[in-house]
């Protein structure tokens, strides 16, 4: 999948967050718990897509917004990891998510909190901004919750912007943000099959049912669709072929983030020109490795290129 020239990614991350993950050996509901470790990142999808991205080496910007004292926080955070950032800031706290994983029965337990509200002068501030980026930007991903305030036609906007631009668009989000950045035809669709299951309101028993979805997304327009069916692997489809990714077994240690990392994969596949085979490769390594690893968006990139050898793509239609 060829796009513009250049080289670096845009990751979007609208509703910026402080991700702490607390281990505990059991989550007691309605007790007092005690938490030994606790792991603070800056998070959000957006975010999540970055530092992927940027482990892997390449030039990645986050963009969106961030309020009071978490958002300082996550700015500071970022540059501390070399991951710049161009941002709309905003009087109202980033928010702060939670991530409660049992270390005895390997449960993931998340407390999401909303963040901040949006104004209409800060929206189109963020076009703005947004445009200028997609300028400079080979792909731009889009991904995860619309903050309060922004209708749910705002990725749908930014994608008409960064087509515009020149930038091919990765979107990976749900509900109604999902159906109108649809409308919009981005290059490369990223939902999980519950995330489509919720859109089309359609049941999907067997992949061949998902890969039936993967066409008619395509038909209208869209050049990549990538199915993330957590443990059974990916059903894709790129410029008209289909294709099954199969899961490597592994031990989990965290699975959330494992999507994010999927579509930084993706991005870089992208920037690298690696083809459809290459891209889903990539995308699946770099989501496996984020399970082996306590932090969200966390991978190492000698995981990610020992599992490359391991990750089976076939073409499938």
């Amino acid at each position: 999948m060829n796009a513009a020239s250049r080289g670096q990614i845009a990751a979007v991350a609208l509703n910026a967050a402080i991700d702490k993950t607390y281990f505990v050996d059991r989550l007691r509901v309605g007790e007092v718990n005690r938490v030994p470790t606790v792991l603070p990142l800056p998070g959000g999808k957006g975010i999540n897509v970055a530092k992927v991205a940027a482990e892997l080496g390449e030039r990645v910007t986050v963009s969106g917004f961030l309020g009071g004292f978490n958002g300082r926080w996550i700015e500071t955070a970022l540059a501390e990891m070399g991951i710049p950032s161009r941002v709309v800031k905003v009087q109202e706290e980033s928010r702060i998510c939670l991530n409660i994983i049992s270390t005895e029965s390997g449960t993931s337990t998340e407390l999401l909190e909303p963040g901040p509200e949006i104004t209409a002068a800060q929206a189109d501030e963020y076009l703005a901004l947004f445009s200028d980026l997609a300028r400079q930007s080979k792909v731009v991903a889009l991904s995860g919750s619309l903050p309060r305030g922004l209708a749910p036609d705002f990725y749908a906007r930014l994608v008409k912007l960064a087509k515009a631009e020149g930038a091919a668009v990765i979107v990976d989000t749900s509900g109604g943000a999902l159906k109108e950045a649809i409308a919009a035809v981005p290059d490369v669709l990223k939902p999980n099959v519950h995330e489509l299951a919720q859109l089309t309101g359609r049941t999907y028993d067997t992949v061949e049912d998902v890969f039936g979805e993967i066409q008619r997304l395509m038909e209208n327009g869209i050049r990549a669709v990538l199915v993330t069916l957590g443990a059974d692997g990916t059903a894709a489809g790129i410029d008209g072929k289909l294709y099954r990714v199969e899961p490597v077994p592994v031990e989990v240690v965290n699975p959330v983030g494992c999507g994010d990392a999927f579509v930084a994969g993706a991005a870089a596949g992208i920037v690298r020109d690696l083809g459809p085979r290459g891209l889903l490769a990539l995308a699946a390594a770099c989501a496996t490795a984020n399970a082996l690893n306590p932090g969200v968006g966390e991978i190492r990139r000698e995981q990610v290129e020992s599992l490359l050898p391991r990750i089976v793509v076939k073409e499938v239609g």
